[in-house]
């Protein structure tokens, strides 16, 4: 599969004492929750290819979810950024691209649409938050399968970093994500993998022998709880780049504070 890079990264959570701990969330402005960057022709068009040919692998929903869908198709349609251009029956991308709107498959028509992976976390009635619907085109390291239908602690099976205690700070998290008050957060690995990474749980996992990292990956997560259904939703805006387009700065700072290696 082709390697689709940015040319830059435009936030480094390394280098801000604020996201280099978890959660290290910050307030989202809603004007820039959706992203169009120099990577979106690209990273489209392998969106467009993987829901076309591999729609059972990146999309999935729980009945439990379907209003909360249907919330989400018009909450995001509402709030594509500039670019976007909307007919009567289609909308056409930045890349030129149309997309027909087909309310009757939300999430394949959202996923052709912006650059962010959408998903959708639900109360499971037992007090955690489970993953009830998704359109995840680049999963780092883990399959919607698995995690379909999940609460959050056990989502996170088997990452060593993912305590106890980190998961009841994300589960609070999780509960205290106010409609008003959005909020974003981002990570960072090093990887040798491409966008669409999907590993099973089971899976050999990287060790320092097996080579060369040569690619910077990093998420921008954001948690926005829909008005209606009160689902939050979680977004990931994913951006792979190579080390030495690192601004000077960016790189003197992963120097202090080495991020971690991943497939």
């Amino acid at each position: 599969m082709r390697v689709v890079l940015q040319s830059s990264l435009p936030f480094a959570p390394w280098a801000d004492a604020r996201t280099r701990r978890l959660p290290g969330t910050l307030p989202l402005d809603m004007t820039d929750w959706l992203r169009v960057d120099d990577a979106y022709a690209d990273q489209m068009a392998l969106r467009d290819a993987l829901i076309e040919r591999e729609a059972d692998r990146v999309i999935g929903q729980m009945k439990i979810a379907a209003q909360a869908v249907e919330e989400l198709y018009d909450f995001t349609l509402s709030r594509l950024p500039g670019g976007f251009v909307r007919g009567p029956a289609h909308i056409t991308r930045p890349d030129g691209v149309r997309v027909a709107l087909d309310p009757a498959r939300p999430l394949h028509t959202l996923g052709r649409l912006v650059q962010e992976d959408l998903c959708l976390m639900q109360d499971d009635g037992a007090g955690e938050h489970m993953l009830s619907a998704a359109v995840l085109c680049f999963p780092a390291g883990w399959t919607l399968a698995e995690k379909l239908g999940r609460p959050l602690m056990r989502m996170h099976k088997p990452v060593e970093k993912y305590t106890d205690d980190v998961g009841k700070r994300v589960q609070r998290l999780m509960e205290g994500v106010r409609v008003d008050g959005p909020l974003w957060r981002a990570n960072a690995h090093h990887s040798r993998a491409p966008l669409f990474n999907p590993l099973r749980e089971d899976a050999p996992k990287d060790t320092a022998e097996q080579g060369e990292m040569p690619f910077i990956r990093s998420e921008r997560q954001c948690l926005i709880r829909l008005p209606v259904s009160r689902a939050v939703l979680f977004s990931i805006h994913t951006y792979l780049v190579r080390p030495e387009v690192l601004t000077p700065d960016q790189a003197a700072a992963l120097a202090e504070f080495p991020i971690h290696r991943a497939e």
